[in-house]
């Protein structure tokens, strides 16, 4: 039995982007193993058939000696395990994993899932990152990216050799999962929703500000904000702000989720004005069910939203441009909006449907591991 390892920073992350990725290839005869950190979805990971492994992880902080502590950690269970292929997410998987990859003799693919603005800004911290990105990523056999963007970022700063670099697109959508469905609810209210953890560069800031716009016009109007709220990140929205927002009336707080489909179905339209994405799976998953979007012009939301086919894109950090947009959505009849929704989801099958992901990911694993490891095939490189 061929044995695959799929490392990322934690548990969630494998169960909310990548379950649809460890079914199939259980379903195909691998061995899987998923290396993560512990958390109320590894015990999901094990159900799924995989072989789960925990691995404590600092994924903010920057102490070198736990960085030396996490790639012995890869290291040695890399020996134990002995992965025919190893594929790393996220940046302390991509840098330690990978250069233990190398040290245990085994092939690895980095998958580049965003960079975030720890990475692109010019501090001393974005020159680090940059630093271990080169020593280590010249040790992966491939390196894929899901977004253009971040693919033109790591050639610019002359990271990575171009002959190993490929664009994935996104991580796939489950089409049949995610298909459009009628309201429940039916009420004069026009429904905005926002589903991401609440943070200040997801654009929650901005939509707010917005929304306190809209409202003065339109009475009838209802922002929904949908997330974990007080996360364990720098740009984490506290419990009390948002609690301050919802009592002034200009949002509503309807807490978090483990199926963000019954939010979506009630939605007339998915707001998210992020600063910055890898690639957008709520984007992904609400286009899918027919649902028109308003979103940043960003890398990861752009992709995604066709400005004017699909939904609206508005300028990056302007509540004013949001609130507009937002004015243009709600003056839109029901039958445009229906529209729009349907060419959404028309362009996320072309895209971004799960299968055909799932399918170059098992393309890839042949040709590194059948084919006694020929890096030929290309997904896409423009």
């Amino acid at each position: 039995m061929k044995k695959i390892a799929l490392v990322c920073n934690t548990s969630w992350g494998m169960m909310m982007f990548r379950s649809g990725l460890m079914k199939r290839l259980v379903k195909e005869g691998y061995h899987v193993s998923v290396l993560a950190p512990y958390d109320d979805h590894s015990k999901e990971i094990e159900a799924l058939g995989c072989h789960y492994v925990d691995v404590p992880m600092d994924n903010k902080g920057s102490n070198i000696f736990k960085d030396l502590l996490l790639l012995r950690r890869f290291y040695k269970h890399y020996k134990r395990i002995n992965p025919d292929l190893v594929f790393h997410y996220t940046i302390k998987p991509n840098v330690y994993g990978t250069l233990a990859a190398k040290y245990a003799n085994v092939k690895s693919i980095a998958v580049i899932t965003g960079l975030g603005y720890t990475f692109i800004n010019h501090g001393l911290t974005s020159k680090v990152a940059k630093f271990l990105y080169k020593i280590s990523l010249k040790h992966s056999q491939k390196v894929w990216f899901i977004n253009h963007e971040d693919r033109k970022k790591f050639i610019k700063e002359h990271i990575v050799s171009r002959d190993i670099m490929e664009i994935l697109s996104g991580e796939g959508v489950d089409m049949e999962k995610y298909a459009p469905r009628e309201k429940s609810i039916i009420d004069d209210k026009f429904r905005f929703v926002l589903i991401a953890r609440l943070l200040w560069d997801k654009g929650v800031g901005e939509l707010v500000k917005a929304a306190r716009e809209i409202k003065d016009k339109y009475p009838n109007v209802e922002v929904q904000l949908v997330g974990f709220v007080g996360v364990k990140n720098p740009q984490a929205i506290s419990k009390e702000q948002v609690d301050y927002w919802v009592k002034k009336g200009w949002v509503k707080y309807m807490g978090s989720t483990n199926d963000v489909r019954d939010f979506i179905a009630e939605a007339d339209c998915i707001v998210l004005p992020s600063y910055r994405e890898g690639i957008s799976k709520i984007l992904m998953e609400s286009a899918s069910m027919a649902k028109p979007i308003i979103a940043s012009n960003v890398p990861g939301c752009r992709e995604i939203v066709e400005n004017v086919n699909s939904g609206y894109l508005c300028d990056v950090m302007d509540y004013y441009d949001l609130a507009l947009k937002m004015e243009k959505m709600i003056l839109l009849s029901e039958s445009q909006r229906q529209e729009m929704g349907k060419r959404g989801r028309a362009h996320i099958k072309e895209e971004f449907d799960e299968n055909i992901v799932l399918d170059r990911y098992l393309h890839t694993i042949n040709m590194f591991i059948e084919k006694k490891g020929s890096n030929k095939f290309i997904l896409k490189n423009s």
